[in-house]
């Protein structure tokens, strides 16, 4: 009976011994594709208008053509109207971007009229169509677990109508 116990006690003991298998290896992430929002000029108004300095808002639409929200955390941008400089500037802070969506800020800036160039000026004074290029740089953060913010550069063009911003009551 002892010869049995021991027989049995070495089989237990082996089989429990045993080496473990191999902890399966992990699967690599997936690479995840993300694609760069895009920047537009929606309006421009007129705020406050002075002798010699103009306050002007722009509202921007940023586009998120990605599955996943994106935050946009800072941009770096400068503004010209028919072709010459009229602002530039840094915003942080600025939005959230829904998946496959769009949203829109908006920024103010200043044109001083010494500075300016006569068909501007014109454009601006009359409150017509003002060809403007909108480029810079915009530092964006999507919102997936482990994927740092990154930098976008954009430059867009385009027309849009100079108005006088309604008044709040």
């Amino acid at each position: 009976m002892r010869k049995i116990l021991v027989i049995i006690l070495a089989v237990f003991v082996l089989i429990n011994c045993k080496t473990k298998p191999p902890a399966p290896e992990a699967e690599p992430e997936a690479a995840i594709e993300i694609k760069e929002p895009g920047f537009e000029v929606i309006s421009i108004y007129i705020i406050q208008a002075d002798i010699v300095v103009t306050e002007f808002e722009a509202v921007i639409r940023v586009d998120n053509p990605n599955n996943f929200s994106m935050e946009l955390s800072s941009i770096a941008y400068e503004l010209f109207g028919n072709g010459r400089f009229w602002a530039d500037g840094k915003v942080k802070g600025i939005l959230i971007i829904p998946a496959n969506s769009s949203s829109e800020t908006n920024f103010r800036f200043e044109m001083n009229f010494i500075n300016m160039n006569r068909p501007l000026l014109d454009d601006v004074i009359n409150m017509r169509r003002v060809n403007y290029r909108f480029k810079g740089d915009a530092e964006v953060k999507p919102d997936i677990h482990k994927v740092d913010a990154f930098n976008v550069d954009f430059d867009c063009t385009g027309y849009s109508e100079v108005k006088r911003k309604a008044e709040k009551k």
